[in-house]
């Protein structure tokens, strides 16, 4: 029973928190995290704001401005924000909009008919996470401005001066206070901006990096739209055709656009938005999409002859296989699963996409047998590599190689059976191997030594892959199955850590490791299930003290401190060449050691990387590498 708090509860003790307090008292409830996402997030709300007036049909073009001091500036054409007086609170409408949690035009007053922004939450929150913020609105003729401190009003709204144009312009800087850190990654801005680009075709997106040691400019302007999305995430792929399938459609207030196009890769990309944001869970647009997909390609197949009566239906992920899409839908009243808005779960959309679909993908394939005839042999291919890929499992599961009752000979399992408490490292070698079953806490701690590099899965079928030795070891060993057979309840690890040498070829087995995962395994990683292994890089002895290092600058601090004489400095090149206490003592125990998780916060980003790196095309390697080689602190060659 716990413990009594000696202390009277009554009415003194419920504390209210008046106007913005809540958000800066708990922060993470309405960004999600005080870190880099959360950070990035605050300017993503206040374009929201100018994306929404672009839905509306009066801004087309957007600035942002990253300032010296990580300060933002949001600018648009738009309507500007109403500054007259609200009628309830009595305050400009501008001053509510910033300092009233869910005020805002998107709640059916007919300031927007489509909206992201639908907890009316954006501008406050940002305001309120902000040493301060400044509003510039340009309306009726005349420049007003106001400016807020930590969410509270800071001057009256007041009129600067005259404008023949209107629109709104926002600056703020991120609070020291909330966040661990205010300096804004360009890259991440770049690829977000991008994206809203391509989502609302004919919107013109300018991002400037002011900063001296940036000094970037970036426009992203797109009227093709979608068919461009698709274009920019192929570019490094392999097409087997040039056309792109795109169709837009509307019905009782909603608009859906889908693009799409077959490369001959093996993994399948489908991308879906619901008023700009991503629906990483898909919802009702997707499950339409692919129920026309599948039914219009088996009907053409049956109806020329590509399917005998004998045969048996393509099944969806055959038709899936290797297609890049992206399906956007816009709507009035989206009803998103969960608060994350990860899945749209309006009944009403999956006819409309599905109709939608039917009509791109249909009118397509009839009015361009060549290549429909390319995009149908194909499928039929996948078809066949998964009838071989099911019979390779049979022969393999009968062979007990991936049965869970016969787990691989190489694996020192742990003897804990329940999955959250386990965890599985894969390490590089059978000598870092040995250091590690050693090493271990032989109750909650499995080791699974991996020989050498495994396949490139980027370049290669299922078939391919269940046939390499050291897939099929992990496959057996985790116990949740692979491809359509995959079942994350049935994983016996809910850590998976990959341990690999501090060098060039451990990051290259880390990153084909990755690549399986991503592409064969996804939920592993969506659900924060691997994570990476950070053993140290030095060990710095002086007298009877010993230290552990894991990077460069740490070291140099090390040896600011402590001095550079009577020191003894062992570089470490590989697991190896630890014994079995120094890897539990720096890398495996649970009290002391480093390790990251893998997330994907961007499917999309994550997709293009993996295909750049790992894919068939040498020069976008080459330019990205040339790109990035700056960044490279730390190279063994």
């Amino acid at each position: 029973m716990a413990e009594k708090i000696n202390q009277e509860y009554n009415a003194e003790q419920i504390q209210v928190l008046e106007g913005l307090e809540p958000v800066r008292k708990r922060p993470g409830m309405y960004i999600g995290t005080t870190g880099p996402r959360g950070l990035h997030h605050l300017v993503e709300e206040i374009v929201d704001n100018s994306i929404d007036e672009a839905l509306a049909g009066y801004c087309k073009n957007i600035r942002i401005i990253i300032h010296e001091d990580n300060s933002i500036s949001v600018s648009d054409d738009g309507r500007g924000m109403p500054v007259d007086l609200h009628p309830k609170m009595n305050k400009p409408a501008v001053e509510v909009i910033h300092t009233v949690l869910h005020a805002g035009g998107k709640f059916g007053g007919g300031g927007y008919k489509v909206s992201g922004g639908l907890h009316g939450v954006g501008a406050s929150v940002v305001n309120a996470l902000s040493e301060y913020f400044e509003v510039e609105v340009r309306r009726n003729g005349k420049i007003y401005k106001q400016r807020y401190e930590r969410g509270k009003t800071k001057t009256q709204l007041e009129i600067i001066g005259d404008s023949d144009i209107s629109g709104t312009t926002s600056t703020f800087k991120p609070d020291k206070e909330i966040f661990d850190d205010i300096v804004f990654e360009y890259k991440i801005l770049e690829h977000r901006m991008r994206e809203l680009a391509f989502l609302n075709k004919g919107i013109r997106i300018i991002l400037e990096d002011e900063r001296e040691d940036e000094n970037k400019k970036s426009e992203f302007h797109y009227e093709g739209g979608l068919k461009e999305f698709v274009k920019h995430l192929n570019k490094n792929k392999t097409v087997i055709h040039k056309s792109i399938l795109y169709n837009e459609g509307q019905k009782d207030g909603t608009v859906i656009e889908i693009a799409l196009q077959y490369t001959d890769g093996y993994s399948e990309n489908i991308f879906t938005f619901a008023n700009n944001i991503n629906t990483h869970e898909g919802g009702t647009h997707l499950s339409g999409f692919k129920s026309a997909l599948t039914r219009v390609m088996n009907d053409y197949a049956r109806k020329n002859n590509f399917l005998k009566e004998k045969d048996n239906n393509l099944q969806g992920e055959d038709i899936r296989e290797g297609i890049t899409a992206i399906i956007s839908v816009k709507l009035t009243d989206p009803q998103f699963e969960g608060q994350t808005k990860t899945k749209l779960g309006n009944s009403e959309i999956r006819g409309i996409s599905e109709s939608i679909a039917s009509e791109t993908i249909g009118n397509f394939l009839e009015e361009n047998p060549s290549e429909a005839k390319i995009i149908i042999d194909k499928c039929l291919r996948s078809a066949k590599a998964r009838e071989a890929a099911r019979k390779a499992r049979e022969l393999t599961r009968r062979k007990g190689i991936l049965d869970n009752l016969t787990l691989p000979g190489k694996l020192a399992d742990c003897s804990e059976k329940d999955p959250v408490k386990s965890e599985i490292f894969l390490v590089e070698g059978d000598s870092a191997g040995g250091s590690a079953k050693q090493g271990r806490n032989r109750e909650i701690q499995a080791i699974l030594p991996l020989k050498g590099k495994i396949m490139n899965v980027e370049k290669a079928n299922l078939v391919k892959i269940l046939n390499y030795n050291e897939i099929r070891a992990m496959i057996t060993a985790f116990g949740c199955g692979i491809g359509d057979e995959f079942d994350i309840s049935k994983l016996r690890y809910h850590k998976i850590v990959i341990m690999t040498d501090a060098d060039v070829d451990g990051a290259h087995i880390r990153t084909l490791l990755l690549t399986f995962f991503f592409r064969y395994m996804k939920p592993l990683i969506e659900q924060g299930y691997v994570y990476i292994a950070q053993p140290p890089l030095y060990k710095v002895k002086k007298g009877k003290a010993e230290h552990y290092i894991y990077d460069e600058n740490d070291l140099n601090t090390l040896l600011n401190e402590i001095g550079r004489k009577g020191i003894s400095l062992q570089r470490y090149k590989g697991l190896g060449e630890m014994n079995p206490e120094q890897l539990w003592e720096t890398t495996m125990d649970p009290e002391q050691r480093t390790i990251i998780k893998v997330n994907i916060d961007d499917a999309i980003l994550a997709d293009e990387i993996f295909t750049t790196l790992m894919g068939d095309k040498v020069e976008p390697r080459r330019e990205f590498i040339e790109l990035n080689a700056k960044y490279v602190n730390n190279l063994d060659v």
